[in-house]
C-alpha cells in the first residue's frame, strides 16, 4: 500500500506532507518535536492531527501485515487463487480481511463439519448446482449410511443443508451486505432484565434506537446496564431484507425442486450463523465509536484542566478532607515547598470545631496564607463551609477555591510521593498535592496516572491500554506546549517532554543535584545517556531562566539560534537594544519589512520565522496566561438555598456528550443539558464550553433529595 497517498487523501493534506511526516515518525522524531519544530515539512499541521496521522499509519501497516499472514496462510493451504488474491489486495478494512479468510480458517468442531466427515459435501454440492431434472430426495438416498451417522434421506438433505448453511456464512460478499443493512437499518433494543427494579438505568427499561443514530453515551450506558446485570440488550433487524438478498445468490430458480432446499439453508444460514455473528460486530462497533468518542471528550477535558492557569506567587493553604480521620492541612509556599502540615476535625464536636479554627487560624496568619484549596471529595461540603466561614473572621481577604481531588489518594501512595515527601505521612502528602494542585496543575497532575484524573464519562468501560495511550499523548503535548523548567521540573514533568527517557530524567536530576543548576541548554550535552538525538527532540521545550543567553529560555530551538540572532540584525535591532533583550515591537518591524522577504534571507520556513518572532517579543510566555484565571470564593451556598430562577457565577469542571456540569459553590455540580446551552443546534458541548470556563447560569430546577441541580445558560 502506497501509505503517503493514502493517507494524504484521507487527511486532506499534500502528498508531499504525508511522505515527510512518516519519514519523520520512522526516524525516531516525536510528534511534540514534529508539530513544534518541522512545520514546514507538513504544512503546520498540530499535535493532535499528527498523532491521528500516525495512529492511522500504525492501522495501514498493521493491516498489511495482517493480509500477508492471511494470504501466506491461505498458500500454505493450497487454496490461493487469483480472484482471493485480488479480493485480499483490494480490502480496507480488518473485517473484510478476516470476512476473506473465514472460509479457509481452520474451523472447531461444526454441524457442516460433522456432515462434511459423514461424506455429505457431494450431496450438499448437488443441490447448489440446482440442475435440472434433479431429485435431492432420491440421490440422497445414496448417501444413507448408519454406520456413518446418516440414518434416513432427511438426515442426508439435513447435512448438506448445514454444509450449504455454513457456506453461505462464510461468503465475504454475503457479510459486508448484510452487515451493511444491520448499520444502515438496525435498532438497538434494550428491556429489564429484573422486573419492578429500580435502578440508574430506569429510562433503558424500555428503550430502541436505530444503530445509526444512537449517540456514544446512550451506547456505553446500555452496555454498562447489561454488564450489571439491570439490562438485555439486542440488536432488531427487520428479516425480509436480508433473506431476499441471500435467496437472490443462492436460488437460481432452475430446479423447484432444490429452491425449497436452499431457502431453508439460507434462513438457518441467516438466524443461527450469520445474525448472531453480525450483532457481536455491530454491537462491538458501536462501542468501539462510543469509546473512541468518550476518548476523545476525556482528551479534551483533560487538555483543558492541565492548561488552567497556574495560580503564581501564592502561598497556598490545602485542605484533604475527611470524616473519622480528621482533615488534613498542608501549607505550600509560592515555589511548592511546604511550610507546615496539621491535621484539624472541622466535623466533629463544637469543641473540635472551635480548635480546628484556631489551628487554621494561626497557620494563616504564621504563613501569610493568600488561598485555601479545599479537595472536593469525603466530606468536601462541610470543610467548605467550615472554611467560608473561618474566613468571614480574619482581618484580611483570604479566598478559597475547591480543586478537584481525583488521583490525589493514587499520589500519596506512590513511590514518586514517598521521594518527593518522604518525611510526611501518607495522608498529609494528599494535602500538598491538593495545595500544588492549585499552584500549578500542569506541573502537580503530570505526577498522576491520566486516567485517575477523572474528567471524562465511562472511563471504567474503555479499552484501558487504548485510553491510557490517547491520555498519555494528550499530557506529553501539553507538557511540551509550555515547556518545562529544566532546574526546578520534577522528575514526573521531565519524563513527559519530548525525547526524554526516565533514565534520562534520572540523570538530569541526578546531574543538578551534583554540579547545581544548569546554566545553559548546552550544558544539557554533558547529562550522561542523553545523546544528539536526544537533545534535538527535548532542547527547545526545557528553559533555562538563569543562562545568559536569553533564546535558552524561549522556546526557539537551539538549531534556530542563528536565524534569531540574525534576524534580529536585519530589522535594525542596536547591539546596545539586544543585551536589552527585550523585542516587544518585533512583530511590527518585521511586518515593516516583510516576513516573507526575510524568511528567504535567513534561508527558513514562514512558519519557523513566525514562531521565533512570538518567542522573542514575549520571552517566557507561558500559554497557560491566555486562560481565564480561576475563580476564587469566599463564600458559600447550600443546595437549599438556591431557588428557581437565580443566576450565579460557576467554573465549569466537566464536559460530556450531553451536557456539562458547572461547579456553583453548593458543592454538588449542577447539569447544563446541551439543550440549555445555547440557542442555536450544537452537536457536542465542547463546541461552546471547556473546563475551567467561568459561566454565568441560571437555576432551572432544584431536587435537593437527588441532590439534583439543573441550570441554563440561556438568556444570561
Amino acid at each position: 500500500m502506497d501509505y503517503a497517498k493514502t493517507l494524504a487523501q484521507q487527511f486532506e493534506i499534500k502528498e508531499e506532507y504525508a511522505a515527510n511526516i512518516i519519514a519523520l515518525l520512522d526516524d525516531g522524531n516525536t510528534i511534540p518535536f514534529i508539530a513544534r519544530y518541522r512545520k514546514e515539512m507538513h504544512g503546520s499541521m498540530d499535535d493532535q492531527l499528527i498523532r491521528e496521522f500516525s495512529e492511522k499509519l500504525e492501522y495501514l501497516r498493521s493491516l498489511d501485515k495482517r493480509r500477508e499472514e492471511i494470504r501466506a496462510l491461505i498458500e500454505a493451504q493450497e487454496k490461493l487463487t487469483d480472484e482471493v488474491g485480488a479480493a485480499l489486495d483490494k480490502a480496507q478494512t480488518l473485517s473484510e480481511l478476516e470476512d476473506i479468510y473465514r472460509p479457509f480458517r481452520p474451523k472447531r468442531k461444526t454441524r457442516a463439519s460433522v456432515a462434511k466427515e459423514r461424506g455429505l459435501e457431494p450431496l450438499a454440492a448437488a443441490i447448489l448446482k440446482q440442475e435440472r431434472g434433479f431429485s435431492p430426495s432420491k440421490t440422497a438416498l445414496d448417501y444413507v449410511d448408519p454406520e456413518k451417522g446418516v440414518g434416513s434421506t432427511d438426515e442426508a438433505l439435513q447435512g448438506a443443508m448445514d454444509i450449504i448453511a455454513e457456506q453461505v456464512s462464510d461468503s465475504a460478499e454475503i457479510r459486508k451486505r448484510l452487515r451493511f443493512l444491520a448499520q444502515k437499518n438496525g435498532v438497538l433494543t434494550s428491556v429489564a432484565a429484573k422486573q419492578d427494579e429500580d435502578s440508574v438505568y430506569q429510562m433503558y427499561y424500555e428503550y430502541s434506537e436505530p444503530v445509526k443514530k444512537i449517540a456514544g453515551h446512550r451506547v456505553l450506558a446500555v452496555n454498562r446496564g447489561e454488564k450489571e446485570g439491570f439490562l438485555k440488550v439486542s440488536l432488531t433487524l427487520d428479516e425480509a431484507e436480508p433473506l431476499a438478498f441471500i435467496y437472490k445468490i443462492l436460488d437460481r430458480n432452475t430446479n423447484p425442486l432444490c429452491s425449497d432446499l436452499l431457502r431453508a439453508a439460507g434462513e438457518d444460514a441467516y438466524r443461527r450463523l450469520i445474525f448472531p455473528s453480525i450483532e457481536r460486530e455491530v454491537r462491538g462497533e458501536l462501542t468501539d465509536a462510543a469509546a473512541e468518542s468518550a476518548m476523545k471528550v476525556f482528551a479534551t477535558n483533560l487538555k483543558q484542566l492541565l492548561m488552567q492557569p497556574p495560580v503564581k506567587g501564592k502561598t497556598v493553604l490545602g485542605l484533604d478532607p475527611g470524616y473519622r480521620t480528621g482533615c488534613k492541612v498542608a501549607v505550600v509556599d509560592d515555589t511548592g515547598k511546604v511550610l507546615d502540615t496539621a491535621v484539624i476535625y472541622p466535623t466533629h464536636s463544637e469543641r473540635k470545631i472551635e480548635e480546628s479554627k484556631q489551628v487554621l487560624r494561626r497557620l494563616i496568619v504564621r504563613h501569610n496564607v493568600d488561598i485555601i484549596s479545599i479537595g472536593n471529595g469525603t466530606a468536601g461540603k462541610e470543610t467548605e463551609m467550615f472554611t467560608a466561614e473561618l474566613l468571614k473572621t480574619l482581618d484580611r481577604k483570604v479566598y478559597y477555591m475547591v480543586v478537584s481531588e481525583a488521583g490525589a489518594s493514587v499520589y500519596s501512595a506512590s513511590k514518586l510521593a514517598a521521594a518527593e515527601l518522604p518525611e510526611l505521612d501518607l495522608t498529609l502528602r494528599s494535602a500538598v498535592s491538593i495545595a500544588r494542585r492549585l499552584q500549578d496543575p500542569l506541573a502537580e497532575l503530570v505526577k498522576i496516572e491520566p486516567k485517575a484524573i477523572g474528567v471524562g464519562q465511562y472511563q471504567h468501560d474503555m479499552p484501558q491500554k487504548r485510553l491510557g495511550e490517547t491520555l498519555d499523548g494528550v499530557v506529553e503535548d501539553c507538557v511540551n506546549s509550555v515547556g518545562a523548567d529544566l532546574n526546578t521540573a520534577s522528575p514526573a514533568l521531565l519524563a513527559r517532554v519530548s525525547g526524554l527517557n526516565a533514565a534520562v530524567c534520572k540523570n538530569i536530576v541526578a546531574y543538578r543535584e551534583e554540579n547545581g543548576a544548569f546554566h545553559s541548554r548546552a550544558e544539557l550535552k554533558k547529562v550522561p545517556k542523553l545523546g544528539p538525538k536526544a537533545f534535538e527532540q527535548c532542547a527547545g521545550f526545557l528553559r533555562v531562566p538563569e543562562s545568559k543567553n536569553p533564546l535558552d529560555n524561549t522556546g526557539v530551538h537551539p538549531e534556530s539560534y542563528k536565524s534569531a540572532k540574525e534576524l534580529l540584525s536585519l530589522v535594525d535591532y542596536s547591539d546596545k537594544e539586544i543585551k536589552t533583550a527585550k523585542y516587544s515591537d518585533l512583530p511590527d518591524r518585521v511586518k515593516a519589512k516583510g516576513g516573507k522577504t526575510l524568511a528567504e534571507q535567513l534561508n527558513i520556513g514562514l512558519p519557523t520565522l513566525n514562531d521565533i518572532v512570538k518567542e522573542l517579543s514575549k520571552p517566557g510566555r507561558d500559554p497557560r496566561d491566555e486562560m481565564p484565571a480561576p475563580m476564587l470564593r469566599s463564600d458559600v451556598l447550600d443546595i437549599k438555598d438556591l431557588k428557581e430562577g437565580m443566576e450565579l457565577k460557576g467554573t465549569v469542571r466537566n464536559v460530556i456528550d450531553f451536557g456539562a456540569f458547572v461547579d456553583i459553590g453548593v458543592h454538588q455540580d449542577g447539569l447544563v443539558h446541551i439543550s440549555q446551552i445555547c440557542d442555536r443546534y450544537i452537536k457536542h458541548p465542547s463546541e461552546v464550553l471547556k473546563v475551567g470556563d467561568i459561566v454565568k447560569v441560571r437555576v432551572l430546577s432544584v431536587d435537593p433529595d437527588k441532590k439534583r441541580i439543573s441550570l441554563t445558560l440561556k438568556g444570561v
